[in-house]
């Protein structure tokens, strides 16, 4: 899965630099009355990429470590020997099992 992913990054910076090339024009963006911005097109290219990316990236980084803690705490209670399953532990393993349900749902 390593090796697709630095695939789809090497494309994907491959397309960066060529698009660049082709576009290197000066352009003049209009923050607001009399505020104008002139930049290199590339530059405004990479800004929109950025401030789609980063925080669709931050919100799967964060759903990674709920998800992660949530494994960790079922495999603690898997250790555990099971004729010592309090009522707590069955009650949470229940709750992780319908919310996990539910995020598969929604995540498809």
């Amino acid at each position: 899965m390593r090796i697709v992913r630095t695939v789809i990054w090497v494309v994907l910076l491959v397309a960066l630099i060529l698009f660049s090339m082709n576009n290197w024009t000066t352009v003049t963006i209009k923050i607001w009355e009399g505020l104008l911005w002139e930049t290199k097109l590339p530059a405004v290219a990479i800004l929109s990429f950025a401030l789609g990316f980063i925080p669709v990236w931050l919100v799967h980084l964060i759903e990674r470590w709920r998800l992660r803690r949530r494994i960790n705490t079922l495999q603690a209670i898997a250790r555990q020997p099971s004729a010592a399953l309090t009522t707590t532990q069955l009650d949470a393993a229940s709750q992780y099992a319908e919310t996990a349900g539910e995020a598969a749902d929604g995540h498809d």
